[in-house]
């Protein structure tokens, strides 16, 4: 398989979840300390990431939970966020202009920071009050430490149980997802490379990482123009301009949504002949409980496109890691 190494994802997966603990020590020790609300603060792929989070969240929570623009904070800020009020941001390289700014304004405003931050050396992993250090599995950190918050709270009963099936099957269940998409993300690879604008539609936890998918991978990384849009949002304006040829691409997960996605999904072969369905349900995710799969279905979506951009950075022969202008000059 092209760029897949099966014991490094496999690793990479397992030691993401080791870090719960850590986590768990942090959310404990806040808890403890009280809090009156959760913040999750990020600007382009984390911020899709906190979107994720966020809906995650909602239907199991009664806490506060909300989702911040970092850029958007930093001008106008946000009354809600004050003492007693936990912000969460992640950054890979840990210098990210719009995320340090805004964890200097809410620690400021008196909020308390914690910061997944890749590189411990970096300036956003000093600012921070609390810093877990990890590469990758963003949205797979987000999940444990918005659970941990949850379990705390008393509304994740089943926090130990999930968890522990999460432990010992989720890696092998994600890894045996890639290598069986492995054919699908190189057809589809092929089908789609060269086209003029693609539009994806995803809604529930899959909102984030649709919003995320089209922006930064196909347009930052592939230089793909693309759309995202929500299911739900779908039939208020978008699917008047779909025709015969449009591609589209539906990202259909098992979380409580999922009847969004499937109507749009039902939809599309009245007038599209260039749709594609990606459903999670489509993977068998062994050792995975059927009234967990939803949580995960991100996850498994994640996993299927890490196929198509693989293939489709070998067929245009285009790097993934180059950028025309993302910090290549000021801007």
């Amino acid at each position: 398989m092209l760029k897949f190494d099966e014991k490094k994802q496999l690793d990479s997966i397992n030691g993401a979840l080791a870090l719960r603990s850590e986590i768990n020590a942090i959310v404990d020790s806040l808890c403890e300390q009280g809090y009156n609300n959760l913040c999750w603060l990020g600007i382009g792929g984390t911020y899709a990431s906190c979107l994720q989070a966020v809906v995650h969240m909602k239907e199991k929570t009664s806490m506060e939970v909300f989702a911040e623009n970092a850029a958007e904070y930093c001008l106008t800020g946000n009354k809600r966020i004050g003492p007693k009020t936990i912000v969460v941001i992640s950054s890979v390289t840990g210098s990210t202009a719009e995320v340090v700014e805004g964890v200097k304004k809410a620690q400021a405003d008196g909020a308390i920071v914690i910061g997944f931050v890749d590189v411990e050396s970096s300036a956003l992993a000093k600012l921070v009050d609390y810093e877990v250090a990890y590469p990758a599995n963003e949205q797979l950190k987000f999940f444990m430490l918005a659970d941990r918050f949850m379990a705390k709270a008393g509304e994740f009963p089943d926090y130990e149980t999930y968890y522990a099936e999460m432990d010992q099957y989720l890696a092998k269940a994600l890894v045996a997802v890639e290598k069986e998409a492995d054919a699908f993300g190189k057809a589809f690879a092929q089908a789609h490379k060269d086209d003029s604008m693609h539009y994806f539609v995803g809604t529930g936890n899959q909102w984030g990482a649709t919003y995320s998918y089209a922006m930064c991978y196909w347009e930052e990384q592939h230089w793909i123009p693309t759309k995202s849009i929500q299911s739900a949002e779908f039939f208020h304006g978008m699917f008047e301009i779909i025709e015969r040829d449009t591609p589209v691409t539906v990202f259909v997960g098992e979380d409580s949504q999922r009847m969004l996605s499937e109507r749009v999904a039902a939809f599309l072969p009245r007038i599209c002949n260039n749709y594609t369905i990606i459903d999670s349900k489509n993977y068998a995710l062994e050792g995975i409980s059927p009234r967990y799969r939803g949580s995960i279905s991100h996850l498994v979506l994640q996993m299927v496109t890490r196929r198509i951009d693989a293939y489709i950075e070998k067929f245009n022969c285009h790097p993934m890691e180059i950028r025309r202008y993302y910090r290549q000059m000021i801007y």
